[in-house]
């Protein structure tokens, strides 16, 4: 399994736009073959941040799930409203 775990910190006045656009990714991507968990979480802690968390049964399932094209779109908003940062976590099959 994967898991991914992506930061997303808003450009001023982006926030509410970019959330917006990660609730609809996480909902699409539920979707996608392979997908055994995905959620967005808001900091607590830290203002105009939120994580969006993944999980993945393989590679192949990833790959499927960025290739397709709500991943282009959602993405592509939020790249322009903010910045992310990416942390894979590879777990072996039990």
């Amino acid at each position: 399994m994967l898991r991914l775990n992506c930061f997303f910190k808003a450009n001023e006045g982006g926030y509410a736009q970019a959330l917006e656009a990660a609730k609809a990714l996480t909902l699409a991507s539920r979707q996608d073959a392979g997908c055994v968990a995905y959620d967005v979480f808001e900091s607590a802690t830290t203002p105009d941040v939120f994580m969006i968390c993944e999980t993945w049964t393989d590679a192949e399932a990833l790959k499927g799930h960025m290739a397709a094209a709500h991943f282009a779109q959602y993405v592509g908003s939020l790249q322009e409203l903010g910045q992310l940062k990416l942390e894979q976590f590879d777990f072996p099959a039990r």
